[in-house]
């Protein structure tokens, strides 16, 4: 049994780090509540034995203090749809004396919930006179925020100092996430496949390098394809390229080759001749092109080519869209490799699907209660994939 699970929190007042980051629309309604609701069963267990909650999280990006737009005080009314039963409070600030009167005085069964941290610019210096403030509304810490897990923020690294080894833990969504991408990191099974897609092979390098010695295939979908292309000396006509990464895709392959590892490119593209849904299309190698055209779709026989690897599969991890798939013109090549994933995973591999971008894909077409796990960090679950230490993580392992 993990350590947050065996603990009870009866008469404790816990001190949560959820990640709250959600979308909101012009009417500050939330849009997506995935991260509200990730932080439930945490929540309920706390409050189950007979303990009290309070939760602290960041919203967006605020650049000067306080500002209705990035307000926490939005979030009340799901919060309290999702703990029908439970008694919510909120305070204006997330430091100072009315944080700390009304966190002194929950009782039991209660949550408060504290202002946007990231209105005090001390959050993300990782303050650490501003951690201690918020460490005594606690008597003890659970990080359950694995998407902030990657900075070393003062709510999500420097407060874990302010509590002893048994007063600090994981939540159930990040000992989750933890477990998820350890499986996939070091306990695959073989065949393992990694998906990784998107625009920019700048942004994936690391990632790629640490998965050469742990994947046996490696598909790659999206823009960052054609650098590949062109590396081995295609044409992609006015398709997306890095050319300064040019040198990094060859070798890239070439370490590949040299390790066993199977890479896989897209042999044909969804063309267009230009970067719109209402684009004239056609379909062609992807290494050949017309010059005047740009791929922004991987094209059927891709589509058939990846599918087939996936489906042989054990393990599958997942990061990066295969083409330009908010457009819908363009999904097609995203929307078979999320079917194929989720076909597999029903057959017994196991999948992981992380980064903004794919968790949207898996969502959007109906797949996302047919994968393995859905990891709710994007930024953290690259960092972890490219074999770095995470701040948030090594605070509560120390």
């Amino acid at each position: 049994m993990s350590k947050f699970s065996s603990y009870n929190f009866s008469g404790q007042r816990a001190l949560i780090r959820v990640d709250f980051n959600v979308p909101l629309n012009d009417k500050f309604d939330v849009t997506d509540d995935t991260r509200i609701r990730a932080a439930i069963p945490t929540i309920r267990k706390i409050l189950d034995d007979g303990g009290s909650v309070i939760l602290m999280s960041h919203l967006g990006r605020p650049k000067d203090g306080p500002t209705e737009k990035y307000s926490l005080k939005h979030l009340v009314v799901p919060l309290r749809r999702l703990l029908p039963g439970a008694t919510l409070l909120f305070v204006k600030d997330c430091i100072g004396d009315e944080a700390q009167e009304l966190a002194r005085s929950l009782q039991k069964g209660e949550i408060l919930l504290l202002e946007n941290l990231r209105f005090h610019k001390e959050e993300e210096k990782g303050d650490k006179v501003f951690a201690e403030q918020l460490a005594k509304l606690g008597d003890v810490f659970v990080n359950d925020a694995f998407g902030t897990a990657h900075r070393a923020h003062a709510s999500t690294t420097v407060i874990a100092q302010f509590f002893t080894p048994d007063k600090k833990m994981f939540g159930l969504l990040m000992e989750n996430e933890v477990a998820s991408a350890e499986k996939v990191l070091h306990n695959s099974q073989k065949p393992f496949t990694a998906i990784i897609g998107g625009a920019k092979v700048s942004d994936k390098i690391l990632i790629l390098e640490n998965l050469l010695d742990k994947a046996t295939d490696i598909i790659i979908g999206g823009a960052m394809a054609y650098t590949f292309e062109k590396a081995q000396g295609g044409n992609i006509g006015k398709s997306l390229c890095e050319e300064d990464k040019i040198d990094t895709a060859k070798e890239l392959l070439a370490k590949a080759e040299a390790k066993g590892v199977c890479i896989h490119l897209p042999s044909d593209s969804l063309i267009a001749n230009k970067f719109a849904n209402d684009a004239e299309t056609s379909t062609a190698p992807s290494n050949n092109i017309p010059d005047d055209w740009m791929g922004l779709d991987i094209g059927v026989n891709a589509c058939e080519q990846f599918c087939n690897v996936i489906m042989h599969s054990k393990t599958i991890l997942w990061n990066g869209p295969m083409g330009v798939f908010e457009m819908e013109k363009f999904q097609h090549g995203t929307r078979c490799v999320a079917s194929a994933v989720a076909e597999s995973t029903q057959k017994g591999a196991y999948s992981l699907v992380g980064g903004g971008d794919s968790v949207s894909a898996v969502n959007q077409f109906g797949f996302a209660g047919k994968v393995s796990y859905i990891s709710t960090g994007g930024g953290a679950m690259l960092e972890y994939f490219e074999g770095k230490t995470l701040p948030g993580i090594a605070a509560i392992q120390s």
